[in-house]
């Protein structure tokens, strides 16, 4: 390991660089100067940036310093597009979002079985209303995706006393689900499941994966739950399912198209509840450590954490 204090130049490019830039000035980090700035022309002699990809995205193509790129946000869509340089080491934020995620997800999953909004209704009413609520526990949670926003649902899973299902590409490195589904076992992973719950990039093998064969297998009382991406669900068959009571309920927090528009049917389909976007906020100081982090590890000379295939997607 060298002794040696490298020097960097940082370009913060986000809504809320002035609050990251004093987390990360008080951090005092070794050999690295910080500068903002969100519009041309940008400091060409930055090697350094961290913020928004879509911030990132404009400046690319005026920083030809540049070694490393951490971005703020867990999806890095904006940096993907084949058209755009490559030749640094993008690495995104991961392992700060799961507990927001579980919050949400095991929230509105609450909230369903609990029939808190019926008895709000009831309540507006004046009306008394004993109808018998719904349990979480003995149940199965489905999810699509097990990456460390799936593992930390699937391990708060355990807690509602929920038999976990999972759906991924390849990896069974989570202790807390109980059987893994991978490829053309999707169907029969649906199958039966009570909470289907997508948790997915966006890349070519996840979107529309969530399709009206799928959405088929589940029972009519499933609750369907999607915090990934937008594009993983077919959208058309998604209000199908909830007009004709083919399931019992949605809630949406991710969309193909951001935001949504006005005019999008998905306001008024029956039982399905919108969040906009607001399951996982970026908190400036859960992302400053992941910044922190892996700036140590890059004076160190060290592999960084959280590196993003360009061609995967994640």
């Amino acid at each position: 390991m060298s002794s040696i204090i490298q020097q960097h130049k940082l370009l913060l490019l986000s809504e809320q660089a002035d609050v990251y830039g004093r987390i990360l000035e008080t951090a005092n980090l070794p050999g690295l100067k910080i500068v903002t700035g969100s519009l041309p022309p940008y400091p060409a002699d930055c090697d350094l940036v961290f913020g928004e990809p879509s911030l990132i995205r404009q400046a690319l193509p005026h920083l030809p310093n540049l070694k490393w790129v951490q971005s703020v946000w867990a999806g890095v869509e904006p940096l993907l597009d084949p058209t755009l340089r490559r030749d640094y080491t993008l690495t995104n934020a991961r392992e700060v979002f799961g507990s927001l995620m579980a919050e949400f997800v095991f929230g509105y999953l609450v909230l369903h079985e609990r029939k808190i909004l019926q008895r709000l209704a009831s309540q507006k009413k004046h009306r008394w209303d004993q109808t018998p609520p719904g349990t979480l526990r003995g149940k199965t949670l489905g999810l699509v995706g097990v990456g460390s926003i799936g593992a930390e649902l699937a391990r708060a899973a355990k807690f509602f006393g929920l038999t976990v299902h999972g759906y991924t590409r390849e990896s069974e490195g989570c202790e807390h689900i109980d059987r893994y589904y991978h490829g053309a076992e999707l169907l029969e992973f649906a199958d039966g499941l009570d909470y289907l719950v997508a948790v997915l990039p966006n890349t070519s093998a996840t979107r529309r994966l969530i399709t009206a064969e799928v959405l088929a297998r589940l029972p009519a009382h499933a609750l369907f739950v999607n915090v990934g991406r937008g594009a993983t669900v077919d959208e058309s068959a998604l209000i199908e399912a909830l007009e004709t009571e083919r399931i019992s309920g949605a809630i949406l927090d991710v969309f193909e198209q951001e935001p949504l528009p006005a005019e999008s049917p998905l306001w008024e389909t029956k039982n399905l509840i919108v969040t906009s976007h607001t399951s996982a906020p970026s908190f400036p100081a859960d992302i400053s450590r992941v910044f922190i982090v892996n700036y140590l590890r890059y004076q160190a000379g060290q592999p960084l954490k959280h590196s993003v295939d360009f061609e995967r997607g994640y």
